[in-house]
């Protein structure tokens, strides 16, 4: 192997492992509490279900759909950011992604979008509402 083969992966695998770093300790940071990682964990199910139709919805935009899929990609990869051996945030980084992804949409979608595909209850709507800190407006009464 020539010297500029192994400099260029060496300087590859270090950059991997700086940017790894860095996403780590972002993630440390946005750590959320303990009572909204249990609301995140309640309401998985529904939030799998709402990425997915979000990714298939053609009012979402298409940068956000994509956005979408590569989150559901990550979700499925068998290896994480942060090993699911480190306790707390090992199970807890995929929560957080799929916050700050949530994050992203009811910025570039909307929340009317959000609530439209909402598969689960209104308490579970509720929840991922505050773990997005986005702002609930109370729907319109009846017809």
């Amino acid at each position: 192997m020539s010297e500029s083969v192994r400099d260029l992966l060496l300087g590859l695998g270090g950059g991997l492992l700086a940017a790894w770093v860095l996403l780590a300790a972002a993630l440390l940071a946005a750590h959320p509490g303990r009572a909204a990682l249990g609301e995140a964990l309640r309401v998985l199910p529904d939030l799998l279900r709402l990425l997915a139709r979000l990714a298939r919805d053609r009012a979402v935009p298409r940068t956000t759909r994509v956005l979408l899929w590569l989150t559901l990609a990550y979700l499925a990869f068998p290896i994480d950011l942060i090993p699911d051996v480190v306790p707390v945030l090992g199970y807890a980084d995929d929560a957080i992604v799929v916050t700050l992804v949530l994050r992203a949409v009811v910025r570039r979608a909307g929340e009317g979008t959000v609530e439209r595909c909402w598969p689960g209850t209104p308490d579970g709507l509720a929840a991922v509402t505050r773990l997005t800190r986005a702002r609930r407006r109370p729907l319109p009464d009846g017809p």
